[in-house]
């Protein structure tokens, strides 16, 4: 047939769509509209060695001079600043007690867990 493409044509060597001019099957004819780009706001600052922190919440369970005795042995607080975390974790619910790279923080709190204390990590 004159004008149409010979490119466009099925494996039976008819045209998909008879009905269509061969215009219809021009490939420079066809274009599809642009999508969207979405470009993410930059304002943001990510910081991905932002250190984790070990958080030692209250519990009913354990005395306020045991957490005390805790927090010296394994962190090797003064009795002062072990004193202030656990009134801390007392008064307000919960106390960050370390903070570091993840790994570490995840040695703190399982040595809490040992000692039978709640403790989590947050970023």
């Amino acid at each position: 047939m004159q004008g149409e493409d010979p490119d466009v044509v099925t494996r039976s060597g008819a045209r998909p769509f008879p009905h269509l001019s061969a215009r219809a099957y021009d490939p420079r004819l066809m274009t599809t509209p642009a999508a969207p780009v979405m470009v993410p706001g930059t304002d943001e600052d990510i910081d991905v060695d932002k250190p984790w922190q070990v958080v030692v919440w209250n519990d009913p369970v354990n005395t306020m001079g045991y957490v005390v005795f805790v927090f010296r042995k394994l962190f090797g607080y003064d009795e002062t600043k072990a004193t202030e975390l656990m009134l801390k974790v007392h008064y307000e619910g919960r106390a960050i007690v370390s903070d570091g790279p993840r790994e570490k923080a995840e040695i703190d709190c399982f040595r809490l867990h040992n000692h039978g204390l709640w403790a989590t990590m947050e970023q």
